[in-house]
Parts: structure tokens; sequence; C-alpha cells
């Protein structure tokens, strides 16, 4: 079944004046075009790929440019992916920023004060900025966003009852197309819903979301539910510096015995970083970061066949394996040539530690699907985990250079088009490869934690790990759920944290419910560890598990990553069978034993069972009372409720 239906609604938000087509922009020879498909001359085409969804008043579009032709085009450049007006009074702008530096903090700007402007230039679209934006004006409002892995930006500014946006990807393109080549905006999706309540905007784009945009889990089209991962490489009692250094033939055994038998066997054996030797061969110790590229198994860590026997081992027992890969870098280029066939000129140095890794070029992007999926094969790889610990942008303007060199043209931005699109189209492969052979029809995303979750990728993967830093601190992951969870529903984290000390605790448990659920211990070489905390966490996320990809409400007002002084309350709820969970956190530093909050999914004139799950008592309350206000009550800093709503029939 198709994603999307065929385009044939209006966007009803837009003011088109006297501009045909989509709102989008270029220039090309000089020369201003607005929303124009078709031939422009003897060697650039315009074809535009339009989708539309009118269950959810969703509709998308990218914007493909083709030489044809014989000879160079003339210049393409100023090429805007959305550039249009909404009309609507009193505009205001929500959203979250992206995850390195900033940890997807929540905004809201009212536009009648200022403009409002994001630029991500380093290559990894969602590290800082995130271009997912819920644009509010007059009685309703459009949530918008922008697919595309490399540079982007967005501009938005109020002016009368008008509100002017223009959004660029792949920054910086002045290009000629040779013939024979062709480049693309990002994906631009739009999404229009009624009224200014961010609760109707948040759940009608998380239920298209997970209907619609994300994928799926099999060949089949099998709908993805939450699933439970853990890695074995916390528990070898080697080394460990990082990811699965420390795993050999030899130590994966006992922890899954262990797991099995104290029934914690997750969904997914997690097989990370640091499994592969270097291109010279040897064994990769320490130096996970800056010794890959080979994807070869370090045979001396695993002899024979003896990694595809452990992924094996874990089939039998029902969990399917995942490994990380990093194909956008690779590391001594010599020792690469040498011994795997790659050609030198595929590998750019950026610095002393980065050499990127062209996948621009169709041969380095075939010879890279290869290795992959070799390796996939070869060992019983259920998913494609990709990690990404550089940005890609310095490289671009080299191979640009290059390209200008060789040509004597024009040749900006050309390099980064064709890297996203090779990196697309890499996703593509793996994932095709992997439903032929009955393995996941989705992947990981991962760069250097949330560094590429636009919603292009989105479509083919799904944050399992959605920071590096969400393994810190509980008040950084409560507060980054509050904001994440509003645009991307099926995403996780490591349910450990730098702070906490020991076994899982109920306040931990809980600020960890997600729908992708990472529990590391070392199970079998600690003597002390308490067996049923464990378990007793895994039951909890197993029985509300569903819950969590279902309505999501933020009922308290948002908490940077450093505060604990407040409350913070989240609500999940399933519309169709009318119940639901509310989650309560009062913060190590608050000092306010009670929170009043109020149940927007509930229905007058219903009556509803409030259950609290740590005493088991139950209460009967109308729902008109909901809706007016509920007091939670907890008599400590640090500590928690879990509340299960239920319609009463």
């Amino acid at each position: 079944m198709n994603r999307f239906c065929i385009f044939t609604i209006v966007l009803s938000a837009f003011v088109w004046g006297n501009a045909a087509g989509l709102p989008f922009e270029f220039k090309y020879d000089g020369k201003v075009y607005r929303g124009t498909e078709g031939r422009i001359d003897d060697n650039l085409t315009v074809r535009v790929e339009r989708a539309s969804n009118p269950e959810f008043r969703e509709s998308e579009y990218t914007v493909w440019f083709e030489n044809n032709g014989n000879q160079p085009s003339k210049v393409l450049e100023d090429v805007y992916a959305l550039k249009t007006e909404f009309s609507g009074s009193k505009p205001v702008l929500r959203g979250c920023l992206g995850d390195h530096e900033n940890w997807y903090k929540a905004y809201e700007y009212d536009l009648t004060e200022k403009p409002v402007d994001f630029e991500s230039t380093l290559g990894r679209a969602t590290h800082i900025y995130f271009p997912y934006f819920d644009l509010v004006h007059g009685k309703g409002g459009t949530r918008i966003a922008l697919g595309w892995g490399g540079t982007w930006n967005a501009h938005f500014e109020a002016k009368g009852s008008k509100t002017f946006i223009t959004a660029q990807t792949n920054l910086g393109l002045h290009t000629v197309l040779l013939p024979g080549e062709k480049v693309r905006t990002g994906l631009v999706v739009f999404m229009d819903y009624d009224g200014r309540d961010e609760y109707q905007s948040v759940n009608q784009w998380r239920e298209w979301f997970i209907k619609y945009n994300q994928p799926k889990a099999d060949a089949a089209g099998t709908p993805i539910r939450p699933f439970s991962t853990s890695c074995l490489s916390c528990d070898t009692g080697l080394p460990n510096s990082d990811g699965s250094i420390s795993e050999r033939y030899f130590t994966w055994q006992s922890t899954l015995a262990v797991m099995r038998h104290e029934g914690l066997l997750p969904d997914f054996r997690w097989f990370d970083a640091g499994w592969y030797s270097d291109p010279a061969g040897n064994s990769v110790s320490k130096l996970w970061w800056n010794t890959v590229g080979s994807w070869e198994v370090d045979h001396n860590k695993w002899p024979g066949n003896t990694l595809r026997e452990s992924m094996e081992a874990c089939h039998a027992l029902g969990m399917k394996t995942l490994a990380w890969f990093e194909p956008e870098r690779v590391s001594d280029v010599e020792n690469l040539s040498r011994n795997y066939g790659y050609k030198p000129e595929w590998g750019v140095k950026v610095d002393e530690y980065t050499i990127t890794n062209n996948l621009g070029n169709p041969e380095c992007l075939q010879w890279t699907i290869n290795r992959i999926t070799k390796m996939m094969e070869e060992n019983a790889i259920d998913l494609y985990r990709e990690d990404n610990n550089s940005d890609q942008a310095p490289a671009w303007e080299t191979l640009d250079q290059r390209e200008e060199i060789r040509c004597n043209l024009p040749r900006k931005g050309i390099s980064e088009n064709k890297f996203i699109q090779g990196h697309y189209a890499m996703w593509d492969a793996i994932l095709a490869f992997c439903r032929k052979h009955g393995k996941c029809g989705f992947m990981d995303s991962c760069a250097s934690g949330g560094g590429r979750n636009d919603i292009e990728s989105m479509r083919r993967a799904l944050p399992f790990l959605r920071s590096d830093a969400d393994r810190t601190t509980l008040d950084l992951r409560l507060s980054m759920t509050s904001s994440l969870c509003k645009w991307i529903p099926f995403n996780g984290a490591n349910v450990g944290a730098e702070e906490c000390h020991g076994d899982p605790d109920t306040y931990q448990t809980r600020a960890s419910l997600l729908p992708i659920w990472s529990m590391v211990s070392s199970y079998s070489h600690n003597p002390n560890i308490d067996f049923d905390k464990y378990r007793a966490a895994l039951n909890t996320w197993k029985k509300y598990k569903d819950l969590l990809v279902q309505d999501f409400y933020h009922l308290t007002p948002y908490h940077g990553i450093k505060d604990k002084t407040g409350w913070t309350v989240f609500a999940y709820n399933d519309r169709k069978k009318d119940e639901g969970i509310v989650l309560a956190f009062r913060q190590p530093k608050c000092d306010q034993p009670t929170c009043t909050i109020k149940l927007p999914f509930v229905q007058k004139g219903k009556v509803y069972s409030i259950t609290n799950t740590d005493t088991n008592e139950t209460i009967d309350i109308a729902g008109t009372k909901l809706l007016a206000g509920y007091t939670l009550s907890l008599a400590e800093p640090r500590s928690s409720l879990l509340l299960e709503v239920k319609q009463k029939k």
C-alpha cells in the first residue's frame, strides 16, 4: 500500500497571489522562477514529486532539477525549497531545537515581536537545530518539516496579518548541472490543523507520523511495536572503553544464560562499535572511533564463525540482532586501498582525525553498500545501526573546489547534494537487502546521538538513542521527552544514567518509559545485583509500552535540562479505548508537595477510575472535574506517581 494518496488537495494554508504552482523558488541563468515546472531550456528540466494525505490534512513535495541535454546548464542558484506566506493574526512559532548543545530545548516565539531564524551549516541536520516547526496563525495552524540530511536554514517573519517563511536546503548552491546530472531540494511537509491548542497539533502529527511516515517492521509492512534492547558488552569482565570492544567469542554465553534465567531477555541484542579490525587488520582495543572503514569482523576476537554463532544463539531465544556501522568516515586509506579495494580519491581528509567517505561518488557508494551487506549476511545481523561522528560540510567544500578545477565551471554545493542523495540511496539499498533476506524493514539512526533525525531519514530509521547526553541525568531525560516526543513519537534512551548508581529505582524506571527501552547492566559479574528490580523495571515498561505511542500530553511548564526545582507531568492516552496513564515527577529540588493538572483527553459526562499503581487505591471521578483540575501529591522530592486512568463503563 502506498504511504500517500496522489496529490489532489489544495494546500489550504497558502496564499498564492499570482504565483503559479507550489511555493518553491529558484534562480536560473539570472532569472527568478516561482513554482515553475517542466522544461526550462534544452539543458534544465524541473520535476516535482507530490503526495498528500487528506485523512490528516498533510501534503508534501520535493523538487528535482535535471540536465537531460548535451551541454552544461546555466547556473542554478538561490534555490528555496519553501518560500511562501500564511494568513492569520497572532502568529506564534512553537518547536524545539536540536540535540547537541541545545538538547531539544523547547521554544515558543511571538512572531509579532521579532523574526526568527535557524541555520544548520555543519552537515548533521538535527545536531544543533531542528527542522520541524509548528506555526500557529489565526484560528488554526500548520506544522512544517524539512527532510534533508545536510545543511539548511529557515526564516519566519510576521508583517501585519501575514507570516512570511523562507527555507533552503543545500545552502549556497551555485552550480551548473552537467549532462545527466540531477539535484534536489529537501522534502517539504505540511500539516494543517484547527484551533490553537497544542495538544491538537501534537497528536494529529503523532498519529500521522506513526501510521504513514515511519518505516515498517518488515517486508510485509507490519507496524513497528515498542521494543527493548540490550548490549552484552558491559558484562565481559574485560576492559571496555566503548561499545562492543570488550566482547569476545567466549564472553557472551554466561550473560545470555543469566538474562534468560532471570527473564530479562530483550527484543534486540545491541552490538555496538569496536567489533571490526582496522584497515591494516589489527584488533581494535580502544581507538574504536579512529579505526573504521574495513567493516571486516575482527577475527582475533571472533575466530571462524563464532560471531555468527553468538547471533544465532540470540535468534534461538527469540531475539533479533543489530550491529553498529559508521560509513561516512574511513581511516587509514592506504591500507584500506591495499586490503579492500578502496580507491584513495574516495577519502576526503578534513582534519587530523577525519576522512570523509564520499558517498556522492556512485562507485564509492556501491563499495560501501557491499561491505555493509556482506558483514550483515555473513554474521546473521538483522538490523543496521548507523552512527556519524563528524561534520561533512568541510569535505563537501573540498570536493566542490576539486569539481570547479576539473570543470572550470561553477560547482558550489553540488557535492553536498550528491552526497545526501547517495546517503539516502545507501539506506534504501540496505533496507532492500534486509527485506529480501527476512531482516528488519527499518534501521537505527544515530549521529553522535540525535544528529540525523530529519523527517526523510525518519522514513527509513528510528532514533534508538535520541541523544548521547540522555544517559547523564534524569532531569535532562524528562526535559527531552517533553519536547522531542511532540515531533518524533518513536524514540529511545539508555535506561541507565550517570547520576544513578546501583539498580534502577522506580523514579528512574518511570523517567525512562519510552517506546525503545534500552537497558544494560553487569548481570553475571555483579554478585550484588537485585534482579527483582530489573525485572520490575522491564515488566513496568512491558505493561505500558503500547500506550507510549498513543496520544501524548505534557501537562506542566517546560523545564530546562538543569532545572530540578519543579514538577514534570506527562500523560499518554489511547483515545479509542479512552484509557491512559499519567506519569508525574516531583524533581529532586522541588519544594512543592502538590501539583494541579488538567486532563484534556477525558470527556464531559463520563466517569473515570484513577488507580495509583503504588498503593493500588482507586477512586472514581467525573470527567468534568478532571478537565477543571486534579491535584497530585508527593511527600518527598525525587519521587513519582504512575496513575492509570480508565473510563468507567
